[in-house]
């Protein structure tokens, strides 16, 4: 797999992200690979679970990226 250089990878193996879409509505995705990000039409990605997401980025107003795992740092 070609690695695009995503700086999500830079969070760590796994993240948690919160994901905003256009009318409130907001959806949690915890144990998500960051190696397996890839954008289009459709944003897809793959959990710890082997759950595969897609999302129409159309919809999104923004993602909050959380680290997990032992590497994980607390902001206040």
């Amino acid at each position: 797999m070609i690695n695009l250089k995503s700086t999500i990878i830079e969070k760590g193996e796994y993240v948690t992200q919160i994901i905003h879409f256009v009318g409130g509505v907001k959806r949690t995705f915890h144990g998500i690979r960051t190696d397996s990000l890839k954008q289009g039409q459709f944003s897809k990605f793959e959990c710890s679970d082997g759950t595969m997401i897609m999302v129409n980025d159309e919809n999104v107003l923004c993602i909050e990226v959380f680290p997990e795992g032992k590497d994980e740092t607390q902001s206040i």
